[in-house]
């Protein structure tokens, strides 16, 4: 028998215990790592493994007007979620399902056998109405929940339509604000988890987790909702009146480039924008829209001309005949026989291309398009929606004399509404190019305190204050006396300028009798608040000039939105020339206090309605001193004496 000496044993015994120490590090080691370096990963693994998520949406951030307004906002709207193996008797929870949410007792059936962990019911059990909400709950089915959710409602119907924009089924936004800024309303999902075993049945030992949902921010606005009213208001009558082919309107604060409103023709109501035709919401015309201006583009070609020096409004002078020769072509003016003799006052007070095509000449090629590019055409204009057009300028390479005459009364270049606007606003605001922008602060949904300042960005000073001065000075006349006396406002300073602009066809050459008719006005002129632009494009049964159609309309908006801004008449400015057949209005006089036999001296040029009995008059109705059309009824209310007394 072979013996095993002592030191071989021992050698064995090291070795198994080297082994053993080997295999127990390895183990260490093992747990070690599993313990702390993938014990998260595989505890969230596990945990996932035994877990059921019910998501809960977060509410959506209100958009708010100025002052507080809601423009959007969501209501309560839950959505169905079935865990079908929680179900214990899917045909009588189909059958209730069915008849509840209004499909098919064998498509809910499906809904309610399917193997998955959860189901959503799409998308009938989609955002349900109050009344199935109720009946669900009372119904109190196993399997059966209802998840946190909402839509959003547009308080204001189609008013704003394409600025605000809409928000999918699960709150997305998907145009205009709701899209542009859709990170910053549509807030963080959260969940409620619950444990359940392999087959998925509810684990009721465990506690759930709820993770709250984070809501949106709310979003404060520079829209003014009564000025966007008025606005809307306006647009309806010249649509109704003129059946275009389409109009829009935009107000801009001139001091800040906030819109106070904005609007277009056609329009939608969001929260049916799936019932109109895509062309239809996807065009914000304001924005959008690319069309020669006519000559509300004359203002840029006027500032850049008292800019340089080049004139004198008062003092130098132009002869029209009617036309102009522009190396071998004729360009006409809007009226047959032209002007005659004029001061550059009156060249701008008519509106008379001829006059315009000489200062665009004297200022030559590489001043105008230098100013025209200054003022922001031809780029965009950077404002806080989706879509924005940039226009179209001639390559300097390709501009001749035709092209440089043509351009300086706003026609051969392309521009959008929005350009125009806050072009015109730098002519009469001291010369401040700004950024328009819509958004003005968002504001914490809980705390209701300001998180976010949406700051004014200037681009550029593009004329100076004294030439600023003299653009408003001109303007202002163009109102008061010149083709521009249909926006005249009493009691308030108005300045602006009219537009009628030929369209171009398919065939690329101008349509005949298919104008787009425009005015910009902008109010008071010496110290402007609002700056308003309207754009009705082929208004039938009427002469197609800017004078005619939008002057009123934007004279109109001007005059209610001062009102509603709280902007007071103020005197100093031009008195309105009145032309045939046109009337001066007439002042309201004080009637209260007066004796019914006094009456017969007012009678002459107002029309009197009368209310009570008694002969002595105590109210009356427009109050005195306010400016109305001769002829206009006025309305008033007698009692006797010891009434008024007592009163």
């Amino acid at each position: 028998m072979k013996r095993v000496s002592a030191v071989t044993v021992r050698k064995r015994i090291v070795t198994v215990f080297l082994c053993g120490l080997l295999v127990l590090a390895v183990i260490v080691f093992r747990l070690g790592y599993v313990q702390f370096i993938i014990g998260d990963k595989l505890m969230a693994k596990a945990n996932n493994s035994w877990t059921r998520n019910i998501a809960f949406q977060p509410e959506r951030g209100n958009i708010l007007d100025v002052n507080g307004e809601i423009l959007a906002e969501n209501v309560s709207a839950p959505s169905v979620i079935i865990v079908p193996r929680q179900v214990k008797e899917p045909q009588k929870t189909a059958e209730k399902l069915a008849s509840v949410l209004d499909i098919s007792v064998d498509k809910a059936y499906d809904y309610v056998t399917q193997v998955r962990s959860q189901v959503n019911i799409n998308p009938e059990g989609r955002k349900i109405t109050k009344e199935q909400e109720k009946a669900l709950r009372t119904l109190d089915l196993e399997g059966v929940y209802l998840a946190k959710d909402s839509k959003r409602n547009y308080p204001f119907g189609d008013d704003l339509s394409h600025v605000l924009g809409f928000a999918g089924i699960d709150n997305q936004g998907l145009m205009g604000l709701e899209l542009y800024y859709d990170d910053k309303l549509s807030g963080e999902e959260g969940s409620l988890s619950f444990y359940s075993d392999a087959k998925g049945k509810k684990l009721t030992e465990m506690a759930d987790v709820y993770k709250p949902p984070v809501d949106g921010l709310d979003l404060k606005t520079t829209i003014n909702s009564k000025v966007q009213t008025i606005m809307e208001r306006e647009l309806d009558l010249a649509v109704e009146k003129y059946n275009p082919d389409g109009a829009l309107a935009i107000a801009v604060n001139p001091k800040t480039g906030g819109v106070l409103g904005m609007t277009s023709r056609p329009n939608f109501n969001p929260e049916n924008y799936q019932e109109v035709d895509s062309e239809i919401f996807d065009r914000n015309l304001p924005i959008w829209k690319t069309y020669e201006p006519g000559s509300t583009f004359k203002i840029i070609t006027l500032a850049a001309a008292l800019e340089e020096g080049q004139v004198d409004l008062m003092n130098d002078t132009f002869d029209d005949d009617g036309s102009i020769s522009v190396d071998g072509t004729e360009l006409h003016c809007w009226k047959s026989g032209g002007h005659g003799h004029q001061t550059y006052l009156e060249v701008v007070q008519n509106s008379c291309n001829p006059g315009f095509v000489s200062l665009g000449m004297d200022l030559g090629k590489e001043k105008l398009f230098s100013y025209i590019r200054n003022f922001g055409f031809g780029k965009k204009t950077g404002i806080d929606l989706q879509g924005e057009g940039t226009g179209i300028l001639f390559k300097q390479e390709n501009i001749g004399p035709v092209e440089l005459a043509t351009t300086s009364f706003g026609q051969g270049v392309s521009v959008t509404p929005i350009q125009q606007v806050m072009a015109v606003a730098a002519a009469v605001n001291g010369g401040y190019l700004y950024e328009p922008h819509i958004a003005k602060e968002w504001i914490d949904p809980q705390t209701k305190e300001t998180v976010e300042t949406v700051e004014t960005v200037t681009k550029d000073r593009v004329i100076s204050g004294e030439t600023s001065k003299e653009v408003r000075r001109a303007l202002e006349s163009v109102v008061a006396n010149g083709s521009g006396r249909p926006a005249y406002v009493d009691g308030y300073r108005v300045g602006g300028k009219t537009g009628t602009a030929q369209k171009v066809g398919p065939d690329g050459g101008y349509m005949q009798n298919n104008y787009i008719v425009s005015f910009i006005g902008f109010a008071p002129a010496d110290d402007p608040e609002i700056v308003v632009y309207v754009a009705i494009d082929n208004p039938k049964g009427t002469v197609q000039f800017g004078g005619v159609v939008a002057a009123p309309i934007v004279g109109t908006i001007i005059g209610d939105s001062l009102r509603t801004l709280g902007v007071e008449p103020r005197e100093g400015g031009l008195d309105k020339e009145y032309l045939w057949p046109e009337q001066p209005k007439i002042e309201v006089p004080d009637l209260v206090g007066l004796k019914k036999k006094e009456l017969t001296e007012y009678m002459t040029n107002l029309s009197i309605e009368t209310s009570g009995s008694g002969d002595y008059i105590i109210d009356q109705a427009p109050d005195p001193g306010t400016k109305v059309e001769q002829g206009s009824k006025i309305r008033i209310y007698f009692s006797d004496k010891k009434d008024r007394e007592s009163e």
